[in-house]
């Protein structure tokens, strides 16, 4: 049976995206610690970050890194936060999250019913800040 994650990248489930190229997309997280809170997936169906392709983990990393300027950018954090749990869904994901505070890496604290206009107001500004770092390519419309 397909993850969630597999549905989202699909289109059967709608999703925010904020980037989306031939291996990697990323969303924003129906759950953030934090405004702009963005989950890195790889397209392919894999469950744990052990049994990545090295070559596949260091594209998620590179495009997770790229989302943590945006995250920081736009949400003038001071710092991106990077998490891998893999304990929600079973399909490979990289929290990437504007980080003000140690509290903010405690993905336990989420915010499970955001409003759909922060979410969306988050992606808008996120989309942003990653064109204007000349990401503009791989950010979707």
């Amino acid at each position: 049976m397909a993850s969630v994650f597999s549905a989202i990248i699909a289109g059967d489930i709608p999703g925010r995206f904020v980037w989306e190229d031939d291996d990697v997309v990323a969303f924003l997280t129906i759950a953030p610690v934090t405004p702009g809170h963005t989950l890195v997936v790889p397209r392919k169906e894999i469950d744990q970050w052990q049994d990545v392709p090295p070559e596949v983990f260091a594209k998620l990393t590179t495009v997770a890194q790229v989302i943590g300027q945006g995250v920081r950018k736009a949400f003038d954090a001071p710092r991106a936060g990077l998490l891998i749990a893999g304990l929600e869904v079973p399909h490979l994901h990289l929290h990437v999250f504007p980080a003000y505070d140690m509290g903010n890496f405690d993905i336990s604290g989420a915010d499970t019913n955001p409003s759909s206009e922060s979410m969306d107001e988050a992606a808008s500004s996120l989309k942003e800040a990653l064109r204007e770092l000349g990401y503009g390519a791989t950010v979707p419309d």
